[in-house]
């Protein structure tokens, strides 16, 4: 009788999700399934509605990353109205966006995953979470994180106008410009911001790099996976999170295809399983081929070591260094080494502070020309940018009247799923052995898998559950013959 094992729900995620493991009767992994029990429909929910609205409603998907999906719906919007934006405004936007870059960026590389590499991926999970990280670094330190992450929030509310769920950009522009008094505000925030990724990647040098075990379990553990890149980059292929063309290369390096918004379509398509609600996307002219790996599989990750994987380099100087630097150390790119993205998460804040810093002395970024009233409606629209958890696409339609009569997201998470899927498997076949008990150490490193690709299952799912425990059972013969409880 097949054993089973079950994670449900997972923890230090956004949104929820369980892993299911079956054994066989000698305790080997007969199959693992990562699977998202929760169904939203947020496409559904815009249909009706005056266009001008979704960028205010798709907020509402994520309250970890409302601005991205806010900036993919005004560029859709904008496109429904005839792409008529002044460049002020793709600016202004642009500066609001690394910030809440800065703002995710920094929770999740703080919260979410130092608690596996500070305290220990086999640490007693009572401390294994951001009060152990605190516990371990100091105080001092701690206050640094809080004091980084406030900083980033404050500069999206003098932006904006709000700390979250914005309602800033419209059509044509956004509802308001950035004011010399807000920019003198803004400015030492943006210095300290830069000192702060500077510190984070020492920290990372530090206690990362500078341990054995964990450069192991990086480099020759089982978290890598040999399958195609994508990210947006710029004119010059460098990373861009905001404007550009998607690109996509295999895991040699090698293009496979270079697109526009408005050519998506043609390059992305969607899988279906029935034991999950999100859906598993695919290079389209490729045709599924299922779970597999290899330079003619047709998955792909849209991640932040996959945006550097695609890129020929980053934006800013700074960010540049940090990008080589990380390169060097892993053996050159594209690199497969899945558990290198809590880095890449590092180098990409980098150019986030400089970002800011750039636009902080452009002398037309307090001017006035920051919307233009659109004066047609061409009925249909897609804006894609990268989200911190990966590309995300915004496609909609409407009418004469301007009311939504289609709305179509493939958001970052969505990407990543059959990846993520992938890596947690290879994990459990390599960390279940037959004839041993996993304990709550082996459990976590199955979650280490998903959770170096930050996952976020409210956006991807498009219910809050509200909850943080561990519970897993294992069946042998029928019954439940071992349980596992944390915080429950």
């Amino acid at each position: 009788m097949t054993k089973r094992i079950s994670i449900d729900p997972i923890t230090r995620l956004e949104g929820h999700g369980k892993i299911e493991v079956f054994l066989n009767d000698d305790g080997s992994v007969q199959d693992t399934y990562f699977q998202i029990p929760e169904l939203r429909g947020f496409e559904r929910f815009c249909e009706g509605r005056p266009i001008e609205e979704l960028p205010r409603i798709v907020t509402r998907i994520c309250g970890v990353c409302p601005a991205s999906h806010h900036m993919a719906s005004a560029k859709a919007v904008d496109g429904c109205f005839g792409d008529e934006c002044p460049e002020l405004a793709h600016k202004l936007r642009e500066m609001y966006y690394n910030a809440h870059y800065l703002h995710s960026h920094i929770a999740h590389f703080y919260a979410l995953a130092a608690p596996d590499f500070v305290c220990g991926p086999d640490s007693d999970p009572a401390t294994r979470n951001i009060l152990g990280v605190v516990a371990k670094v100091g105080l001092e330190i701690g206050g640094q994180v809080i004091k980084a992450r406030a900083m980033a929030q404050e500069i999206q509310m003098l932006l904006g106008g709000r700390f979250t769920h914005l309602v800033w950009c419209l059509p044509g522009g956004v509802a308001k410009g950035c004011s010399r008094d807000d920019l003198e505000q803004i400015r030492p925030m943006v210095a300290e911001l830069y000192d702060f990724t500077q510190f984070s990647l020492q920290l990372f040098r530090d206690v990362v790099l500078g341990n054995e075990g964990y450069v192991d379990l990086i480099v020759n553990g089982p978290y890598t996976l040999e399958v195609q890149n994508m990210g947006l980059v710029d004119e010059n292929n460098a990373v861009n999170f905001y404007h550009g063309k998607v690109r996509v290369v295999d895991f040699e390096g090698n293009e496979i295809c270079k697109y526009e918004a408005k050519d998506y379509a043609d390059h992305v398509a969607e899988h279906v399983e029935p034991w999950s609600y999100l859906k598993f996307p695919y290079l389209k002219k490729r045709g599924w081929k299922g779970f597999v790996e290899g330079i003619d599989s047709s998955l792909y990750c849209a991640t932040p070591l996959s945006r550097l994987n695609v890129a020929a380099g980053m934006a800013t100087p700074k960010a540049q260094e940090a990008y080589e630097e990380m390169y060097h150390t892993v053996g050159g790119k594209p690199c497969k080494l899945q558990l290198v993205q809590h880095w890449a998460r590092l180098v990409e804040m980098v150019q986030n502070a400089e970002a800011l810093q750039k636009y902080c002395d452009d002398p037309e970024i307090t001017g006035d020309n920051y919307r233009v009233v659109p004066q047609q409606i061409t009925g249909e629209g897609i804006g894609i940018v990268e989200a911190m958890r990966g590309t995300l696409t915004h496609h909609y339609t409407c009418d004469e009247n301007g009311m939504c009569t289609s709305a179509n997201l493939i958001v970052g998470t969505t990407n990543n799923n059959a990846p993520i899927h992938m890596v947690v498997k290879k994990v459990a076949e390599t960390v279940i052995k037959p004839g041993v008990e996993p304990d709550q150490g082996i459990l976590n490193m199955l979650e280490m898998g998903f959770r170096a690709f930050d996952p976020c299952y409210s956006c991807a799912t498009h219910s809050l559950p509200g909850e943080m425990p561990l519970h897993v059972r294992i069946h042998k013969g029928g019954e439940v013959y071992r349980e596992i409880r944390r915080n429950c």
